[in-house]
């Protein structure tokens, strides 16, 4: 038996004379949870409830000792499971048996466009999350990617709202089936990082909705979550972990939520606003002690004096009872596992679909080995760990294969493989006490470290460039936005010395956001693979050789130039910090990503929302209606057959967006409304269908506060990308009897 199980029995002999005489309600495991929840709750002191809805660590809040009811223990996600860190510290507790599988970053999740590829990881992320036996995941994130600039972007599932709920559904359930609770953050609209606790976003009703909470309702309604994070920033004014507009009326009135909403680390700021704003579960505020917090003692205070009632409370304890008799307290929940053959095999496969290959120029991809002698690799980020920093989300990990490590494991004896380093980067190889145990000082010049690279590139069958990002202050990581759209540590003047050095480069972008490339069109070759985990190298040389044929999709659009981003070309991003609070208006409205170049039509991206190429090739037929109209009640279906035309098996996602030709307010010119992961051997053809209902018609109508979808005429267009149309299907929505006209 566990410690934690031990413990808890222990705690049960204090009512074990209770347990004799009649099983109480709340330890019956075979009885509906609503009637343990009230059971118990009615037998909890003021002053227990108090105890249960706040933190007694760092990162635990208690339970009911004297009732057998167990603490509830969260652990930092949504990419591996933190390591142990002291009671009240951020660093690491020194265990030797807490590292972990790290698994891709959400981007490149997002990036596999297959839901089946989300359920994986859940499930296995939540099976080492149980092992470690913790009943709370802090993630995923859903933030909408609103600008490339946002240092916690790779943290997110893109810039489109249908995408993130896609994937954050299967996500949950995975996760959740192993008796751990996904807490889906950042509820909401936190897009940026600098600032992030002093600004006040300004938003239009129509674009909350259509754009920044889809994502988050779907992960209440459809994925069931059973706790939600509050974001940093503030919304109507009012922080958003006690805002009683995004908490109560949204969230927990219009989408009917039951679960609990627990504070960012630092995130609840007035005891009044906690109490009445919709906070269940307070961490990390800034204070001496935890019953300080300002729903601890405060709290109680204001209701032993009168000034606060009990109806609150109750509630919170009621949600937060409900998580324990969902999670710790339930039979259901697994023994779980750590750092298996399955979840390294989930990490790699997760990581090879969602690798994109963003240009192919003649077919460079994939390395012929058997036509190869020497193989230059080049760039600080094919051995730099990236499972290390970022902010929350660094791990302490098992192993973690470098690129570098990769491709000579998979090259072996067939080609020489020869490194140099190219530039010099961060060399701090550490965060909250875990070390990557690097050296990598190196006191070369980029003159000198340019040369060298350049002189081993020259006479090199392919030159694997691999740069980008990485997950230090200022770049991917938490609490600070980039400080432009470029690479850094002039890599692009190396980038453009081996593309005059030798022809047959490939660029390999490291990064959880999109980057500038003035080089593109001098490099044939260029692959986005994102922050890939423990099993990074070894995905990046599946797809490299062709092992596996690459099938990731952009889940956000890469911009020409940052002018072309509309949260910079309106100017409403503020970019250096204040202490005052800084409003932030969205002034681009519903025109995020696709939506804002679609609408500009001069403005064309680098590479689109939805971009991916395959080392096979793909023929789309004309896509067919079963129907030239549909009522607002009825459905409609859309068939279009695609064919694997190449000569090696691939997967290709066919999108499908809807255009709303004819409507009452602006509308962007298309929207993502389906889409679908096909596997095609050579020559295979199948039929891909898509099933549309009103909901995919329609539209946020703020003076009505109602979704709407307005009679006239649609467009089907089925698509590889947002700029790459394969046909479309024109189709009318007729008016259905009144009966049927209810706002969904």
């Amino acid at each position: 038996m566990k410690l934690r199980n031990l413990l808890a029995g222990i705690a049960c002999l204090t009512i074990a004379p209770l347990c004799a005489q009649q099983k109480p309600v709340y330890l019956d495991e075979t009885k509906p949870i609503e009637e343990r929840v009230e059971d118990a709750l009615q037998r909890l002191t003021l002053e227990e409830k108090i105890k249960l809805i706040h933190a007694q660590s760092k990162f635990s809040s208690p339970g009911v000792p004297r009732l057998g009811i167990p603490e509830v223990w969260t652990t930092d996600g949504p990419h591996g499971v933190r390591p142990e860190v002291l009671w009240d510290e951020w660093n690491q507790a020194g265990w030797t048996n807490d590292s972990c599988v790290a698994f891709p970053a959400l981007t490149c999740l997002a990036a596999t466009w297959n839901p089946d590829m989300a359920l994986l990881y859940g499930k296995s992320i939540g099976e080492e999350a149980r092992y470690r036996e913790k009943d709370m995941l802090l993630g995923p994130g859903v933030n909408i990617y609103r600008t490339p600039l946002n240092g916690r972007n790779f943290e997110y599932m893109g810039e489109d709202p249908y995408l993130a709920s896609r994937m954050v559904v299967p996500y949950i359930k995975g996760v959740q089936s192993n008796g751990v609770a996904t807490c889906v953050k950042h509820y909401a609209l936190n897009n940026h990082e600098i600032n992030r606790h002093n600004t006040n976003v300004v938003i239009d009703d129509r674009a909350l909705y259509e754009i920044y909470l889809p994502a988050f309702k779907a992960a209440v309604q459809e994925g069931g979550t059973w706790a939600i994070m509050g974001s940093y920033n503030l919304y109507k004014g009012i922080h958003n972990c006690q805002n009683p507009y995004l908490l109560n009326d949204i969230l927990k009135g219009e989408w009917g939520y039951d679960g609990v909403v627990v504070s960012d680390w630092g995130g609840t700021h007035n005891t009044d606003q906690a109490i009445t704003g919709g906070l269940d579960l307070e961490f990390g505020t800034w204070v001496d002690a935890y019953d300080n917090y300002f729903m601890a003692q405060p709290y109680l205070q204001r209701i032993r004096e009168g000034k606060a009632g009990t109806k609150e409370l109750d509630d919170k304890a009621r949600r937060v009872l409900r998580l324990i008799f969902r999670t710790s307290m339930s039979p259901k929940h697994t023994f779980g596992s750590m750092n298996s053959t399955e979840h390294y095999e989930a990490a790699l496969r997760i990581g090879e679909e969602g690798i994109v290959l963003l240009k192919n120029k003649g077919g460079l991809l994939p390395i012929d080995l058997s036509a190869t002698r020497k193989i230059a690799v080049i760039g600080e980020n094919a051995v730099k760990m990236m499972t290390v920093g970022g902010g929350s989300s660094s791990l302490k990990v098992q192993r973690e294969v470098s690129p570098l490590e990769g491709i000579r494991n998979r090259v072996g004896d067939k080609a020489e493989v020869v490194y140099a380093r190219g530039y010099v980067g961060d060399v701090s190889g550490g965060q909250d006490g875990v070390s990557t145990g690097q050296d990598l000082k190196d006191t070369r010049t980029p003159e000198e470290l340019i040369a060298e690279a350049v002189q081993v590139a020259k006479d090199a069958d392919y030159v694997i460039f691999v740069g980008g990002l990485n997950k230090s202050w200022g770049q991917d990581c938490e609490d600070m936005d980039r400080a432009g759209l470029e690479l850094p540590y002039a890599q692009d003047r190396l980038i453009q010395a081996l593309a005059e050095a030798n022809p047959r480069l490939v660029v390999v972008n490291v990064s959880g956001n999109a980057v500038a490339m003035p080089w593109v069109e001098q490099v044939p070759a260029i692959v986005q693979a994102w922050f890939l985990g423990s099993e990074a190298g070894n995905a990046l040389a599946a797809i490299l050789t062709g092992d596996v044929n690459p099938s990731g999709k952009l889940p956000f659009t890469f911009p020409a130039k940052l002018e072309d981003v509309p949260a910079h070309s309106l100017g409403d991003y503020v970019s250096e910090r204040r202490k005052d609070t800084v409003n932030v208006e969205y002034k681009e409205g519903i025109f995020v990503g696709y939506r804002w170049t679609d609408k500009q039509k001069k403005v064309k991206p680098l590479f689109p929302f939805g971009h991916g190429l395959s080392y096979t090739t793909f023929e789309y037929g004309n896509p067919m209606a079963d129907s030239k109209s549909m009522t607002s009640d009825g459905t409609l279906t859309i068939r279009v057959n695609v064919k694997n035309t190449g000569n090696r098996e691939g997967q290709e996602t066919v999108q499908l967006y809807i255009s709303d030709k004819k409507s009452a307010l602006p509308r962007p010119i298309k929207e993502l409304k389906g889409f679908r992961k096909v596997r095609l051997a050579p020559g295979e053809e199948k039929e891909v269908q898509f099933t549309i209902d009103r909901e995919a018609l329609s539209y946020f109508n703020d003076q009505r506060h109602a979704w709407i979808a307005d009679p006239g005429k649609f467009e089907a267009i089925i698509a590889s990308s947002a700029e790459d149309v394969k046909g479309k299907v024109a189709f009318d929505l007729l008016e259905a009897p009144a009966s049927s006209q209810v706002p969904y």
